[in-house]
């Protein structure tokens, strides 16, 4: 018996790792060396710095080459087996019918349940047809007679506005022009919704006023032209027109840019005006010589009065109705109280936008924020008056507490809190400045009361 030995030498091959002969162990124990053999494979580790996936094109446990297609080995090519339930299968039957929007009876025949058999077919919902009005020969005499328009001709439109469902498009290209005379699609338009205007107004209850459908033809002749002339531009012409957009779109530009510098400009010569009468105001202060100096505030500029309603000046359609709309800058606040003061007086928050009323309206809202601000400005006044008259009548009774062993002409001398005069309110506090927070107005009660305690405490 020939061996492996035997055959690598007749075949003058090189000999193996294994030259003796085959033993009983290498028999037994082969599947183990296979899977030694298989186990002492190299293994190479991924580099540092490398990401996993550049690592996984590059090398795999198999050493497969790296795919040029994706693929998806989860679920492959099988075909889905059908999943058949314990339930008895409908019965199907091959049943005839007939469509309802047919005429001529035509009948059909599919599949259908057994359960089905007998009911409508269920596309028959779908046929949808338009309800064109039918008139008499009196109604015709006497109400729709036309010199330009035959009974017969018009009796023709009627009919293909019927077949056709109103498609005019369809109708123009069906009429019968070798009978009659030809017509455009704006004229049967205006004679079918002429009839119909004519025949819901006789038709109509006594009393009542029925909705009636006007087609302007020369409205739509002119939309048409118009269409046509856009259409047929030449390339210059739309250069030439997109030239001018963009010629328009800098002049209004620049005209933004003046405006924006004229107010700027207004509100510079305001401010200056404003320091100018505050320093006349201060000499005549000093001239006077009051004998306690009042801290005044310099007052805010005001740019306008109430609310500053936007221009639409820009190109383009605009609805009249949104002038109406009061500006961001108006808080909610200010909005409540307009809104709670023509409930009031039974003035309509949303009137019928005419230009008087726009005008009007806006005049109306403008000055009720101005005398909102007005109560305000007066509310706070009042306020400070009272805060002013207990600060005084408790630096009174500080007052005499401490001088009460010394002299009591300089008591004396102090005037009560109702001898005093009390300027008026113009003079004070400015009304469009912002009025002082209940803060502000406790840290300068304190400072004021704190400076007041230490004058009188000096000897």
């Amino acid at each position: 018996m020939t061996t492996g030995a035997d055959v690598r030498d007749i075949l003058e091959l090189g000999g193996g790792e294994n030259d003796g002969p085959i033993s009983k162990k290498d028999l037994i124990n082969s599947d183990k060396k296979k899977s030694k053999k298989a186990t002492e494979t190299l293994t190479f580790k991924r580099p540092e710095g490398m990401h996993r996936e550049v690592y996984a094109l590059l090398y795999s446990d198999k050493k497969d080459a790296p795919p040029l297609l994706p693929s998806d080995t989860t679920q492959g090519y099988r075909t889905v087996k059908a999943k058949l339930g314990c339930k008895k299968v409908r019965p199907w039957k091959w049943m005839p019918f007939t469509n309802p929007a047919r005429k001529d009876g035509a009948i059909f025949h599919h599949w259908r349940r057994m359960a089905e058999e007998g009911k409508d077919y269920p596309f028959a919902r779908f046929n949808k047809t338009v309800q064109v009005p039918v008139y008499s020969e009196q109604e015709y005499q006497m109400h729709l007679h036309d010199d330009g328009w035959t009974k017969a001709e018009t009796d023709h439109l009627f009919d293909l506005c019927k077949r056709f469902d109103l498609r005019f498009v369809v109708v123009h290209d069906r009429y019968d022009y070798q009978q009659f005379r030809k017509r455009s699609i704006e004229d049967l338009k205006e004679r079918y919704y002429s009839i119909c205007g004519k025949l819901t107004k006789i038709r109509a209850a006594s009393g009542t006023e029925p909705k009636l459908y006007i087609f302007d033809a020369g409205h739509e002749r002119r939309r048409k032209e118009q269409l046509e002339k856009l259409f047929n531009r030449t390339p210059e012409q739309v250069a030439e027109e997109e030239y001018l957009i963009q010629e328009l779109r800098k002049i209004e530009n620049r005209k933004k840019e003046r405006e924006k510098k004229a107010q700027d400009l207004q509100k510079l010569i305001k401010a200056a005006d404003t320091t100018t009468e505050l320093r006349r105001a201060e000499k005549r202060v000093s001239k006077k010589k009051l004998p306690q100096k009042r801290e005044t505030e310099k007052p805010a500029v005001p740019e306008t009065a109430g609310i500053k309603f936007p221009d639409f000046k820009s190109a383009g359609v605009t609805l009249r109705s949104q002038r109406m709309k009061l500006p961001s800058s108006v808080g909610q606040k200010k909005i409540k109280a307009i809104e709670q003061i023509l409930v009031e007086q039974g003035v309509d928050l949303n009137p019928m936008p005419t230009e008087e009323i726009v005008q009007m309206f806006n005049e109306l809202r403008s000055d009720l924020v101005l005398l909102y601000e007005l109560k305000q400005a007066h509310s706070n006044c009042e306020y400070e008056q009272q805060m002013l008259r207990h600060r005084y009548e408790a630096l009174l009774k500080a007052g005499s507490g401490v001088s009460c062993g010394g002299t009591t002409a300089e008591a004396q001398s102090w005037p009560s809190a109702d001898d005093i005069k009390v300027e008026p309110k113009e003079q004070i506090i400015d009304v469009v400045g912002a009025p002082l927070t209940p803060n502000s107005r406790k840290r300068r009660e304190s400072a004021s009361s704190s400076s007041s305690v230490k004058k009188v405490k000096k000897p």
